[in-house]
């Protein structure tokens, strides 16, 4: 695996930074991760435009334009070997004494490195999967995409832990999202999707798929959602980057859905899933950041 660390590509192993990076002592840094088909980027400008704002959130300066940022993560796919990969890009507050208080002079510290790309099983998307909830505990400025996920890892854990994908969250009898995914619900074939404030990530993949849902003329409700109506869904679905979209057929044990299609992908996420498959293979094969 090649990495790109501070100006300068190199072997994975030669990839270090101080313990006093303030992004190893506080968290205080922000990442994207952006998804790579037969090594064309989807969506790169759109992930690009979220690192920005991430960092104006945290009053970072973006260390590099949007045309450096692309240029490194084409260079960074190309070094690499498999042809579907994950570019992950970090950028922190950079090295200083430790102190709470930003330093008056410091540079970021800028990483990039590229995995091979594992989508889930096709039995996800054919078969659904299963989920737990619980409350949302996390702090209040989650459209923030910071590496601070201390809270997002202890609600995964929770899910791995009883063997579910995901852990759906709930603040104040609302949902919000997941712990690495966004969340979205069917009722009488309209789809209810969350607002995009700060209580959760505003997801890349989330807004592709409210894109499809205009565009194809599918009923759509932007708004707050109540934990009983995704209790009473007929479909729950996940969306991710690296998941694209997901049915959830199975919530805290109880199956989704009604009928002769509880516990099943229903409907609706069957033909988003065929949507949103067509987008990325036209974009991609196109050279489409």
């Amino acid at each position: 695996m090649t990495v790109y660390l501070n100006g300068e590509f190199m072997a994975r192993e030669d990839a270090k930074i101080s313990v006093f990076d303030r992004g190893f002592m506080f968290g205080d840094g922000v990442y994207e991760v952006t998804p790579v088909y037969g090594r064309q980027p989807f969506r790169l400008r759109q992930h690009l435009e979220r690192l920005e704002r991430s960092l104006a959130e945290i009053r970072l300066h973006n260390p590099l334009s949007l045309a450096q940022w692309t240029e490194l993560a084409m260079q960074l796919v190309a070094k690499n070997s498999w042809d579907n990969q994950g570019i992950y890009m970090q950028v922190t507050r950079g090295v200083a004494p430790r102190d709470h208080v930003f330093p008056k002079k410091t540079t970021p510290t800028v990483f990039m490195m590229c995995n091979q790309l594992m989508t889930p099983p096709d039995s996800f998307y054919e078969e659904g999967a299963d989920c737990i909830s619980a409350p949302d505990t996390r702090w209040l400025r989650c459209q923030i995409k910071s590496t601070s996920l201390l809270g997002n890892v202890l609600a995964r854990q929770a899910a791995a832990d009883v063997g579910a994908l995901e852990c759906i969250m709930f603040r104040d009898g609302l949902l919000t999202e997941a712990s690495a995914c966004n969340v979205m619900v069917v009722k009488n074939g309209t789809v209810l999707a969350p607002p995009q404030d700060n209580l959760i990530l505003p997801g890349i993949t989330y807004n592709v798929a409210l894109e499809l849902i205009r565009l194809n003329k599918i009923p759509l409700e932007e708004r707050k959602v109540s934990e009983a109506e995704v209790r009473d869904a007929d479909e729950i679905w996940l969306t991710s980057t690296t998941k694209e979209l997901i049915p959830v057929v199975k919530l805290d044990g109880k199956a989704v859905g009604h009928g002769a299609a509880q516990g099943k992908p229903g409907a609706v996420f069957k033909r988003m899933h065929t949507l949103f498959g067509a987008l990325r293979n036209k974009e991609c094969a196109h050279a489409h950041v």
